[in-house]
Order: structure tokens, then sequence, then C-alpha cells
């Protein structure tokens, strides 16, 4: 039994909010407490990567780069960490090599210390251009394992304990300073655990790290049982921030081990009070808290195995396309999708891959929509699954694809020319440097137009620039609206579990409003708040729509959005004769690209929304007439 003191990685400021509230804390919230917790002696803090960069510009109007660069500021004595997808990035598809390699070099000048580095397949060919970066600044490369089971435990033809040795080994060889076992669903059974972390302290010689997931419950038994076997860092998060889908709760673990050869000597009151001050912050963001279920731990993920940090965006994204009541349907369709793909790992990107398709099935019929990912994932451009891809499905989705219908077996990589010159071609004068050319490359609608927001060429919308959460910009715009129509029933409506109380002003009028839980609702069979009594407002006008977008309802055969997204680009123009099932446009949702095609043949009468515009389920968006 391994007796050496164990170091704790705090991922509050990255993992801790992404997987409880979708990524939503912002930068200012963040500082003071930083500013605290690096007088604290941990062995590192994880502040960025994973969804932080997309969330900053695409729903913070935050610059991710100047976050990374204020947070070392006030950090300056703690190593930085970051979550790198390999090949992927932040992103959700592979980039090219130029793109990963500036992204790695501009992240290190910013302020990271340790690249904590992951390919959902763990194919090691989607590691090899940011390793090279990495080693050229000289900076920590972490090799993270992307832990799955195809059994209840551990073993099985697939993920056992040589598929992970070996998989480290492979790392290792490659220049690895130390291994993380990357858990994101909360699967580890506690003796599993610690058979793989002494495989691993036995087989490979590097430091081990261990992250995980709260979300079945066994996590802190995981902990205990890893650090007995020698494991040499865990992650945990602040307890407000902690437990859920996210990590174990950093103060409990401390107290556990302390005064144990394992103990790792942090202040446990310096953390109570620096935990007692999130909680003040914390209920800014509880609209994005996951309500549809009592129960802190979700047993099903033994099942379905999404990780935390999906499930907390799944809720969201079903909320929102006013479907939250199927995922139950979701839940039982996740693992069928999953074994279609080829058994694949369940994290970034392949976890959104999954789950967004699982939900189109549900919502439309089994693959009567494939995202653009997908036919990506089938054509070889995410690497080499654990197994082959269902060949019927991987045909379907080949069946028109732009790069042709025989998939490649080769680095994906390879076939992906530099990106980074027609990326400065396309946006031009609007990126003033170097990283904000990287943060177009990465994400070219919702960067531009997040680029857009940060020069002021357009203005911001309201829900960025009062800084706060959409849901509550929204929810105090219904409130007005209804006062001002005289529609507010004076009934009393929750707000998350808690009762509050709304200044609000009309016309020089002023109005004390008390928003508190009436009635239930059923959704997945657990009781829910009801909606708000009153009527909804009108919606604002996006950003970016043409002119005409309020302009007198046209006569004909509408295209609506089947869901919440952002228009990606149209295919085709007003006057356009199309055919039936000619790709019309592509509409991101749930951050997964979709191809809308045209339902009856026809010329294109109106284009109603502009590129980058954030639209509602059943929104219109063209409409089709007689040729």
């Amino acid at each position: 039994m391994n007796q050496t003191p164990v170091r704790i990685t705090d991922t509050t400021f990255r993992d801790g909010h992404q997987s409880l509230l979708a990524t939503r804390m912002r930068t200012d919230d963040m500082l003071d407490l930083l500013r605290k917790m690096d007088a604290v002696g941990l062995h590192s803090l994880e502040v960025w990567g994973g969804a932080t960069f997309d969330v900053c510009t695409r729903f913070l109007g935050e610059d991710p780069w100047e976050r990374l660069e204020r947070i070392r500021e006030v950090a300056p004595n703690t190593k930085l960490q970051m979550l790198l997808r390999g090949q992927n990035i932040v992103g959700y598809r592979n980039y090219a090599d130029d793109v990963v390699e500036g992204f790695v070099k501009h992240a290190a000048e910013a302020g990271i210390d340790i690249f904590r580095v992951f390919d959902a397949l763990n194919d090691p060919r989607n590691f090899e251009t940011a390793v090279r970066a990495i080693k050229a600044t000289g900076k920590h490369f972490q090799a993270a394992l992307s832990y799955s089971l195809t059994e209840r435990r551990l073993g099985g033809p697939v993920f056992n304990v040589e598929y992970f040795v070996d998989k480290a080994k492979t790392f290792r060889d490659m220049g690895a300073d130390s291994i993380c076992l990357k858990d994101m669903a909360g699967l580890f059974h506690p003796d599993d655990a610690a058979t793989l972390v002494t495989a691993l302290k036995e087989g490979v010689g590097l430091p081990v790290q261990l992250h995980t997931h709260y979300t079945s419950g066994m996590a802190s038994m995981a902990y205990l049982k890893a650090v007995e076997a020698g494991v040499d860092v865990i992650d945990c998060a602040l307890s407000p921030f902690a437990m859920r889908t996210g990590q174990p709760a950093i103060e409990p673990m401390v107290a556990a081990l302390f005064g144990t050869a394992w103990d790792p000597k942090l202040d446990l009151d310096a953390l109570i009070g620096i935990s007692s001050e999130l909680e003040k912050i914390a209920p800014l963001y509880r609209d994005f808290l996951a309500v549809n279920r009592m129960a802190v731990i979700d047993t099903g993920v033994l099942k379905h195995q999404v990780p935390g940090g999906m499930l907390s965006n799944l809720v969201n994204q079903l909320k929102e396309a006013d479907a939250l009541d199927r995922i139950g349907e979701v839940y039982e369709e996740l693992p069928r999708v999953r074994k279609d793909l080829g058994t694949c790992p369940l994290v970034t990107p392949t976890s959104q891959i999954v789950g967004i398709q699982a939900v189109q099935n549900v919502l439309f019929g089994r693959y009567e929509m494939i995202t653009a990912q997908v036919k990506d994932y089938a054509y070889g451009l995410y690497g080499r699954p654990p197994r082959p891809m269902n060949p019927e499905l991987r045909e379907k989705a080949l069946a028109k694809y732009h790069r042709g219908t025989q998939p490649i077996d080769g680095r994906p990589g390879d076939i992906l020319p530099p990106e980074l010159p027609d990326a400065k071609k396309d946006i031009g004068g609007l990126a003033k440097t170097e990283r904000d050319l990287l943060t177009y490359a990465l994400y070219p609608t919702t960067g531009r137009r997040f680029l857009e927001w940060k020069y002021g060429v357009k203005p911001m919308p309201d829900d960025v620039k009062k800084g706060k959460t959409l849901a509550q910009v929204e929810r105090e715009d219904r409130l007005i609206d209804a006062v001002k129509k005289g529609t507010f029933s004076g009934e009393p409506h929750m707000d998350m579990g808690a009762s509050r109380t709304l200044q609000v002003s009309v016309g020089g009028e002023h109005y004390e409003v008390q928003v508190a839980q009436v009635g239930d609702r059923p959704v997945g069979g657990v009781p829910m708040a009801a909606p708000m009594a009153f009527a909804p407002a009108a919606a604002p006008p996006a950003v970016g729509a043409p002119s005409g977008a309020t302009s007198a309802p046209v006569s004909g055969t509408q295209v609506k959005a089947p869901m919440p997204g952002v228009v990606i680009r149209y295919e085709v123009a007003e006057g356009d004769v199309v055919t039936k099932g000619q790709k019309l446009m592509i509409l991101e949702a749930m951050k997964m690209e979709n191809t809308l095609s045209a339902p009856v043949g026809g010329v294109v009468l109106k284009i109603h929304l502009g590129a980058g515009q954030n639209v509602a389920k059943d929104a219109v968006l063209i409409t089709l007439g007689a040729s």
C-alpha cells in the first residue's frame, strides 16, 4: 500500500461549472476566489479549455484569451492547467495542424503550464501535432486516457487493463510527462480504480492523476481506493460547484485524508471560507442547474454513460427545444447510437455527437436527420473507433458526403490543408491579433459574431451586455411586458426553488413583484416549477438579421428551424429553383451542424434570417413557392 501525500487539482473554474452550470461562470466572478485559491498550495488550477473557450465567445461576450491572462495575474504561484481535445483543440472537429500549433503557442504564452490532452477515441494519431507544439513551449504534457466500459466493470473485449496500459505506454513514448485517467462519466468502480492505478504505476512509470465525476455516486470511494493504490494527483472542486455531475468536493476529501500518510496538508479552514464566498455567487447561475430530477446522483449513467458536462448541456438544450419531457427516450437511445458508432468513449466531442444524434433520432426518427459531425465521423475525420461502425449507418451517412463515400484510414490531420491563411483572408481586418484569428478559425460563425461585438461593429445582445444569463434577462423582460400589457396575474411563481422580489419600472411607474413556486408539471415523472403565468415578450431583433426580416409574411411552403440554433450559412439564394431534397442551409443546433433540405421542389421566395443569427424552435427560415 503506497503512503505518499496526494496532491489535488482544483477544477471549480473549468470542469466544476461546466458540469453543473453549462460553463456560464463569468471571469469577474472568479478572480477574487482565484486569488485566494492561489495561496492554498494546490497542485494546479484547471481554469481553461474544454467548453470555456466556446462559451466565452458564444454566450458571455468575453475574450477567452484575456480571461486566461487575467487569471494568470491573480494566481501567479499555482500552475494553471487546461483541457485540450487533441486535434479538436477546444472545438468539435479536427482542425488543421497550423491551427493546433498556433493555439498551443498562444495558450502557453498566456499562462498555461499543464496541457491535459485527450482524444475522444484514444487515437494517438490525434495527439501528435499537439504534443510537438507543447514540447516546443517547454510546458507539461499530460496524456489523458478517456475511460469507458462495455461491461459493468473494467474488462471485456475492449476496455480492459491491457488496453489502458498499452495506450499509456504509447503516450509515454511520445513524451508524456504524466498520465491522467479521465473518467468523464463517473464509471469507476473503487476496486477498478485501484487496479488500474496500480497497473499504470508499475507498467508505465509516470505520475498518475485521476479525474472522475460524481454522477454515479462512486467518485469519492474511487478516489480513496486510488489514493491507497498510489495515485499522485486527484481532481476536486469547491463544494458549491462539486458533486452532482461534477467532481468530488475538495473539503471533505481534505478532511478524510487529514492525519493519514496521504494527507495533502491543505488549509481546510481557508477552503471552507472560499467556498462560503462562492456560495454567494453561485445563485447567479442557478438557472443552468439541472432540476429535471430530485436525486443528486444519476445511477442511469451506469447504462447511458453520458459525461457530466454533456448532461447539463443536454438538459438545457432539451428545455430550449421544449422537449425535456422526452429525456427518458433520449437516455434509452444513447446506448444504441453509441453502439452504432463503434462503442466510442463518451467524451467531447463524441459525447456531443452521440448525444445530439440520439436527440434527433427521438425527435425526428432514427437517422432521418444525420448531423454533419456524424458524417465526418463515418468518413474517419475523428479517428479510429474501438470497434467498427455500423456499416448500414456509415453507408447512409456517406451517401451524399462531400468528401467521398469511402472512409479514410490514415491520420485525419494529414488530409486537412492549412486553415489560417484562408481564415485570415475571410475575416480580414476584423481580426486585430493572431489570437483573434485563432478565435475565428475555431468558430467561424460565432467567432466572427464575437469579434463584431468585441470591436463594436455590431451591438452586443442584452443578455451578454447586462452581465446576466439569457434566462434571467428573458424572465425579467417577460415580467415587464406582462405588467405593460396588464396580463400579469399576480400569482406567485417559482425561480428555481427560491422566492425572490423583483423591482420593475415601467413608464416611470415602479412595481415590486414577488416570484415564488406554485403548481407542478411532470417532466419525466419529476415535479417541476410551473411556467410563468403571463404572456411572453416579443423576441428582440437578432444580431445579423437582414433588413427584411420583420416584413410581412410570405405565402408558400415554410422551412422552419427544428430546434433552437444558429444559422451557419445558406446554400441557396432568393430566386433559386430547387428540387425536393436539395440542401438549403446549415443550422448549428446543440453545437452540431445540421443540413436542412427542401421538403418540396420550387423557387426560393424568401430567406428570412441572416447567417450568424440565433433562431428559436419553429422560426421560419426559408419560404418556398411554386416554380
